[in-house]
């Protein structure tokens, strides 16, 4: 596995332009967030006698992952996604339209994100390893 050292310094070399980076520290945590919305909206499965919603399931295999990068990415990205699984919560609790938020929220970050690198004049990293997926937050975290 690759440090995180080596990762943030892979993902850097697509997100040189400072146009770029800005679209970056907005939309990726955005769509993060997004995320989280969208798979908190798939239907709870009932597990032993408990619902469980599908976004605990899926936050586990990538805390490990953040874990085995480094105890501070790991602590710094459990807080931000226990952060947005609050704000998806709060959401739904209102009874707003998480789904329909998640989904508009996702494809207009995308959006963003997709002109960002036109201007930048590089692919996107994810093209080539879908970890970079994961990476994104924590180089955006890390550029601030």
């Amino acid at each position: 596995m690759r440090s995180l050292a080596q990762w943030l310094a892979d993902y850097g070399e697509s997100h040189q332009h400072p146009i770029n980076q800005k679209i970056h520290q907005v939309a990726v945590p955005g769509i993060f967030l997004s995320v989280v919305g969208l798979v908190w909206s798939i239907p709870s499965i009932n597990l032993l006698g408990t619902t469980v919603n599908w976004v605990w399931v899926a936050a586990m295999p990538i805390w490990v992952f953040y874990f085995r990068l480094s105890l501070s990415v790991f602590i710094m990205m459990l807080g931000f996604t226990l952060a947005c699984i609050s704000l998806i919560w709060s959401l739904d609790l209102m009874q707003l339209p998480v789904f329909l938020i998640s989904l508009t929220g996702f494809a207009s970050l995308w959006l963003l994100q997709f002109i960002g690198h036109k201007i930048e004049g590089k692919r996107p990293s994810f093209l080539d390893d879908l970890v970079y997926l994961l990476i994104g937050p924590i180089w955006v975290f890390r550029k601030k």
